[in-house]
């Protein structure tokens, strides 16, 4: 077969990657978004802080389901079913006047994400064959969700600059148009229904997740209770256990366990936690250093920070190089050092610090980005039967989604533990590095596995 591909190939890479790129970009203009939110709806802190914490429990809490929902009820049902919900949450919450109705709003929208998400990664598997072009598909693929963060910053400082709500009405016109491009475009897979669907192991995954994901948004505030936080833990705890019994006796499991005995896919999965909970606790601090401590306006912040979307035009053309002669696991170690570099850096940071010398360390991170956020996708899917790929993708995205809430979380806590402005700050960046390290040191253990070489993707 030619690796070269087709229009219809191209179409439907464009549709999945615009919809990945919208889950990543509706998250990183809220972000930028927030002091505008509360201050013309009045919100408290802790309800401002909760309509951040209701899409993280959305996500991380349905994604195991909604992966595993994409393999059973059929990849493209569910990927236009939820890409649909999504569309109609993001506008509710657009004309949201009270702080409950964003807070409704943006839950809802992490459920939807949390399926749509999974069912768009195993089209993409299911829609190139394993190879080279797979291997290209899903680097253009994650370079495209890793982009949508980065260029999220200086969308949302745009719209809020016009006001608070476009950063919900801009979401519901690209979701339509990928929505509209989708139905014709994405072939319909037959639903896979193999015996009943495993209610139990659905409920207590859930439940788990849930718990846990609270847990860990409560983190961030040390102060409101640490009994709370404790138990929500323990509970997620306690309720994994039960779903881990329920998936060893039932005969059509939620995740088939066994799928966890593969050394690949669990180190893809610790490395994505711990890649992007380091991303993101360092986004967070840069964020309130620039906006805080320095007085650097929404926009300013997101075009300081642009040049990390140089992922998006390295993904593709870099990376599968680089895949293609050293394999995935040397790639995403390289890239784990390159953002080990890139955090320690910003270190000696300083009020008075120039642009000029931020610049090293965002230029190391979108790098970092270009050579860790595929190679870690096409290892979490690698070698996965067709009839698990959702499961692969919903096990991948629930590490993305707790990575993400647990490095900020972590990065908040020891911000206020160690005093509110820059000491705190200073003190906080230690986090960031400590997780790069921390993943670098589990992908190493990968590194004397032995991959035969890929070749070399055809210029497409």
């Amino acid at each position: 077969m030619s690796d070269r591909w087709d229009t219809r190939a191209w179409s439907v890479l464009f549709v999945l990657c615009g919809a990945i790129f919208l889950e990543g970009i509706d998250v990183a203009m809220l972000n930028v978004a927030l002091p505008a939110i509360r201050e013309d709806l009045g919100l408290s802190t802790g309800m401002l802080s909760g309509v951040v914490s209701a899409y993280v429990l959305g996500y991380g809490g349905f994604m195991l389901l909604g992966g595993r929902a994409a393999d059973l009820l059929g990849r493209r049902r569910m990927f236009l079913l939820w890409l649909g919900v999504f569309l109609v949450f993001s506008g509710l919450g657009g004309f949201a006047t009270e702080g409950w109705q964003l807070l409704t709003a943006r839950f809802v929208t992490g459920i939807a994400a949390a399926f749509m998400a999974p069912a768009g990664l195993s089209l993409v598997t299911s829609n190139f064959p394993e190879g080279p072009q797979r291997n290209k598909a899903l680097l253009v693929y994650a370079g495209t969700a890793a982009g949508g963060f980065s260029l999220g910053l200086v969308a949302g400082g745009l719209l809020t600059a016009i006001g608070w709500r476009w950063v919900f009405f801009a979401p519901v016109i690209l979701s339509a148009v990928i929505l509209l491009a989708a139905i014709p475009l994405i072939k319909d897979d037959a639903a896979r229904e193999r015996g009943r669907f495993d209610i139990a192991g659905s409920i207590t995954a859930t439940g788990a997740m849930l718990l846990l994901a609270y847990g860990v948004v409560r983190l961030e505030h040390p102060a409101e209770g640490l009994g709370w936080t404790i138990a929500s833990f323990a509970s997620g705890l306690v309720l994994l256990a039960a779903f881990v019994t329920i998936e060893r006796r039932s005969a059509a499991p939620l995740v088939r366990l066994g799928i966890l005995r593969s050394g690949p896919l669990v180190r893809a999965n610790l490395g994505a936690l711990l890649f992007v909970g380091s991303f993101a606790g360092f986004q967070f601090l840069v964020t309130l250093y620039l906006q805080e401590l320095r007085g650097w306006s929404a926009l300013q912040t997101g075009l300081a920070m642009l040049v990390i979307g140089i992922d998006t035009i390295l993904a593709p053309t870099l990376t599968p190089k680089l895949v293609a002669r050293f394999g995935n696991v040397r790639v995403i170690f390289a890239g784990l050092i390159t953002s080990i570099a890139a955090y320690a850096l910003f270190l000696p940071a300083g009020l008075d610090w120039a642009y000029t010398l931020m610049l090293p360390s965002m230029v190391l991170l979108g790098l970092a980005f270009s050579i860790t956020y595929g190679p870690l996708t096409i290892a979490a899917t690698d070698g996965i039967a067709e009839e698990e790929r959702g499961l692969a993708g919903g096990l991948l995205y629930t590490s993305i989604q707790f990575g993400m809430a647990l490095g900020i979380s972590t990065v908040s806590a020891v911000n206020v533990a160690a005093g509110a402005g820059f000491d705190g700050f200073r003190t906080a960046l230690i986090v960031p590095v400590a997780a790069a390290v921390a993943g670098a040191a589990i992908t190493a253990t990968g590194l004397t596995r032995r991959t035969p070489p890929v070749p070399v993707p055809a210029q497409i």
